[in-house]
């Protein structure tokens, strides 16, 4: 059996069960231990599953710390911020939501000047506030401690009192019907009404959200104007996002510059 063939059978095993031992696939796959060690590593770097003490488990059970998910695909989710920052003009308003991608668009928009920025992140109102003369607001509600962003009744009813230039929405877990899903009803609700306050609505999504599916549904995907992403789309996802008239832009980066290549779906 391919490694890549193995680690599919632990990905599927873990879609079924949610978690699993190192003993469990030992048993089922009929290779070494330090075997089923290393392909849970590799798939842990990958963002695929969480490594545990003696096993794995599916990381569609949980979302991951802001802190640990700043460490996964930075290099991508740096790419698709670049890029997305080049759809803003100085003068522009803006939602930019909380999340690891929409951070690293905050630092790709420093050149930017005079923005009206509405967020629910607190390290996003950080890197913009203050300088160039932006007029950042952040959004009230109830501070999750961990990902350091407001959410709740309170976030969504000031946010409904905004209409901008742009939003950029970011992605818990994309799948095939339905297309966008998160991991909490809270940060579910926030981003459908992201989606409808604004005249261009960005989804930005790096290539580990791919095929993953959370508890809650966000609404409003048909407002969504462009997706911007690291890797070319499964094919299922595509045709969900061409459905949607979405146009898909993928970021690429090669030396020091992203290269882009652009598809209409």
């Amino acid at each position: 059996m391919l490694a890549e063939q193995r680690r599919d059978q632990i990905l599927g095993i873990l879609r079924e069960k949610g978690s699993v031992s190192v003993n469990e696939l030992y048993r089922r796959l009929r290779v070494s231990r330090e075997t089923i060690r290393r392909d849970i590593t590799r798939l842990a770097s990958e963002n695929r599953l969480r490594k545990t003490h003696g096993g794995a488990l599916s990381v569609d059970q949980v979302e991951l710390a802001f802190a640990e998910r700043m460490e996964v695909n930075t290099a991508g989710k740096k790419v698709i911020g670049r890029l997305a920052a080049t759809l803003v003009t100085d003068g522009a308003s803006l939602i930019v939501d909380s999340g690891t991608t929409t951070t690293w668009l905050a630092e790709a928009l420093g050149h930017r000047r005079r923005l009206t920025v509405y967020t629910n992140d607190v390290h996003v109102a950080g890197r913009l506030a203050g300088r160039n003369d932006n007029r950042v607001l952040l959004l009230g509600g109830e501070v999750q401690g961990s990902e350091g962003a407001t959410m709740g009744r309170d976030t969504t009813t000031m946010l409904s009192q905004y209409y901008t230039d742009f939003a950029f929405v970011g992605a818990g877990a994309l799948s095939a019907g339905p297309l966008l899903t998160d991991y909490s009803r809270e940060a579910a609700e926030v981003r459908a009404q992201m989606l409808v306050q604004a005249r261009t609505s960005v989804l930005l999504a790096d290539y580990t959200k791919f095929e993953r599916k959370a508890p809650v549904r966000v609404a409003n995907l048909e407002k969504i104007t462009h997706l911007i992403i690291d890797r070319k789309l499964p094919s299922d996802l595509a045709t969900g996002f061409k459905s949607l008239k979405t146009e898909i832009l993928i970021a690429k980066a090669k030396a020091a510059d992203t290269q882009l290549r652009r598809t209409n779906s």
